[in-house]
């Protein structure tokens, strides 16, 4: 008998010919937490911005988009599962690079202790027990043993992640689509006396208010499209790696936008802007506006919801986990980390070593900030932010000027690798700059550090801090061929042989 035959290996030792566009999407889609993060954000960039949430939700999502260009255009060039590293590094230098991957780690390592403390959270809430969702020290344990088992499923194999990404996107996405459908219906049909019609005045820029609390929005926004990229991160397990990931980045982008929006125009339309019952001003309702309404929707099967919002956490959870193992494990290939870091499972062809330090990691910083405080946790989650901002501006930079002499060949060309690039980076380096400024304010978030606002402490802290380990990495011999430029440079393939 002969052998059975086994998937061919990317250059790295990767699965190569894993996902499709299909599975691409619906692991896009799945690292965006859509049902998580639109309950959780939607009453706060109501606070901020009123009636305009859906204007925010449309003009958060065009820096997304041009990002997107820049990665679809960096990714047909070079499909390396370092992304933002390797293209960083490739356009402007190692420092930049190296300093882009981490942000990209950081963004991750920060997402991750909120996910899997929302994950614990419903979860005790789901089997009945509001004693341990309430319970601190339960909830950390519990948010532990998720992480714990996320960071083993992506060990596994990204064809497990795959099955089991989909089944929950389904339900997720299905429960969303149902939970807007049904707040029309409810807002039309009268059940609500404070319900109000709809109004094109939600989508004219002319009513935004306050400058300072559109960019506070736009920020909550950019959050909830965070995420997709992770289809560029698994582009050497993707079949037709050129085009296949920056197609599902792009298609993840618009039925995110649709489906925000959407959402977001019935709940408004049901609950109006009241500070009372089910209004989105009222403060009892700010953390989860779906929690508060599922039973008026659902009625007995509003455990349904619970569900699917734990569902919806606990898939991005692992999704996380996915990009940054791969991003580390591309680090180490060109001698940017420890070589260790591209060790991969002989078995399942998984970065193994990689995926589990990124699950330690983060089981770390989420222990060590909820026993700190839990106000230093909800902070460092609002200057996640930053980092998202600060490397998806890194990648469209990059784009433009890695093809800037490509630019006169043709218009698509000048656009989608010059201009649209080029304005994404320059509106994400604005929303950094501007973000970073109003977190200064002591009044921003929850906590206070070194006399300004907590959130800019940590998400500045955070990046600088990469400056400093990057600085110690540079001081061990094993780093010089990188800060050289001899392991990756402008003319280095980016399929390396494994390691």
């Amino acid at each position: 008998m002969s052998a059975p035959t086994q998937a061919p290996s990317s250059g790295k030792g990767l699965q190569a010919n894993t996902l499709g566009v299909f599975g691409s999407t619906v692991i896009g889609l799945a690292s965006t937490a859509p049902l998580y993060s639109l309950a959780a954000t939607l009453g706060y960039v109501v606070l901020a911005v009123g009636a305009q949430a859906p204007l925010v939700f449309i003009i958060a999502a065009i820096p997304m988009i041009f990002a997107a260009f820049a990665y679809q255009e960096l990714n047909r060039e070079m499909p390396d599962c370092g992304t933002t590293f390797v293209w960083g590094t490739k356009a402007f230098g190692p420092v930049t690079g190296w300093i882009g991957g981490w942000a990209l780690a950081v963004a991750s390592v920060m997402v991750l202790a909120n996910v899997s403390e929302v994950t614990a959270i419903y979860f005790w809430y789901l089997v009945g027990n509001t004693g341990f969702a309430e319970d601190p020290v339960i909830v950390v344990w519990t948010a532990v043993a998720f992480i714990a088992l996320m960071t083993a499923i992506s060990v596994l194999g990204l064809q497990v992640g795959e099955r089991m990404q989909t089944v929950l996107m389904v339900f997720q996405m299905g429960l969303l689509v149902a939970f807007g459908v049904l707040a029309f219906i409810n807002a039309t049909s009268g059940a609500n006396a404070d319900s109000v019609n709809f109004s094109w005045s939600w989508f004219n820029p002319a009513e935004l208010g306050s400058w300072s609390g559109f960019m506070q929005a736009v920020l909550l926004a950019l959050f909830i499209y965070w995420g997709w990229d992770t289809c560029l991160a698994l582009n050497e397990e993707t079949r037709n790696p050129k085009k296949t990931p920056g197609r599902a980045a792009l298609m993840t982008i618009v039925i995110l936008i649709v489906v925000y929006v959407g959402v977001t125009v019935a709940v408004m339309m049901f609950s109006g802007f009241g500070e009372t019952g089910f209004g989105l001003a009222n403060p009892d309702n700010l953390d989860d506006v779906f929690t508060v309404l599922r039973d008026t929707f659902f009625g007995q099967w509003g455990w349904l919801l619970i569900l699917a919002v734990m569902i919806s956490a606990a898939s991005s959870t692992q999704t996380t986990i996915l990009p940054t193992a791969r991003g580390t494990l591309s680090m180490a290939v060109y001698k940017a980390l420890p070589a260790k870091f591209a060790q991969i499972h002989p078995r399942f062809k998984t970065p193994w070593f990689s995926t589990v330090v990124m699950g330690v990691a983060a089981i770390g910083y989420y222990v060590v900030m909820s026993f700190l405080s839990t106000d230093m946790l909800a902070d460092s989650l609002s200057s996640m932010g930053l980092a998202i901002a600060f490397y998806y501006a890194i990648t469209s930079f990059s784009a433009f000027w890695y093809f800037r002499k490509t630019l006169r060949e043709s218009a698509r060309n000048l656009w989608m690798r010059g201009i649209f690039p080029l304005l994404g980076g320059l509106l994400l380096t604005y929303a950094f700059i501007q973000s970073a400024f109003d977190m200064i304010n002591v009044d921003y978030g929850y906590t206070v550090l070194l006399g300004v606002g907590g959130s800019f402490v940590i998400g500045v802290g955070a990046i600088l801090l990469g400056f400093v380990l990057m600085g110690l990495w540079g001081l061990r011999p094993g780093s010089k061929p990188f800060f050289r430029r001899e392991s990756l440079n402008r003319e280095t393939p980016v399929l390396v042989p494994d390691v």
